[in-house]
């Protein structure tokens, strides 16, 4: 990417993937995104679990009812966890960390997408953070907010059309701006 602009324009939730493996130079890349993040007092309270194992991806594409069967086809997650206990703005500091882990893996010619984990719940209504911690066997302090879905794309999407930009939620020094 040239630019920021470029790079939030471009990056659109891609749930397709092709077959090819990620380099580990670019899985480096990614973790280095992440260890990066920024974090309240830097808590750094965040821990992250790589998979690239294709039984463990078919496992995890089955953490919540629906939302996250794309994962199977990924040639990498990345599970975003974190200890509440060591910050009460766990879930905050996770999702910037979730998010550069996008941003990367756009800037790196990858697609990715975001599954939600906290607060959602797997077929059986256990919620899908308990099936996680199960499958990749989580310490119980850790909480699960989401899994980064990373592979080469499967297709292409157009970029973001800054004609549906909606300008009107923008509001100057107070709600309304008048």
């Amino acid at each position: 990417m040239n630019n920021f602009s470029e790079l939030i324009t471009n990056r659109r939730s891609m749930r397709k993937f092709t077959d090819e493996k990620i380099s580990q130079e670019d899985v480096v890349s990614l973790m280095k995104a992440a260890l990066m993040s920024p974090a309240s007092k830097r808590s750094n309270e965040w821990q992250f679990i790589v998979v690239d194992d294709k039984e463990t991806l078919q496992k995890l594409s089955h953490c919540k009812a629906h939302g996250a069967a794309f994962l199977a086809d990924a040639a990498l997650a990345i599970v975003v966890t974190a200890d509440p206990l060591a910050s009460d703005v766990w879930i905050e500091d996770a999702s910037v960390v979730s998010i550069l882990i996008q941003l990367q893996a756009e800037d790196l010619g990858l697609g990715s997408c975001w599954v939600q984990v906290r607060e959602r719940f797997h077929a059986s209504g256990v919620p899908a953070d308990e099936y996680v911690h199960e499958v990749l066997d989580i310490p119980l302090q850790l909480q699960t907010l989401s899994i980064i879905a990373v592979g080469h794309k499967g297709m292409e999407r157009k970029p973001f059309d800054e004609e549906h930009l909606q300008w009107e939620k923008i509001h100057i020094n107070k709600y309304g701006g008048k």
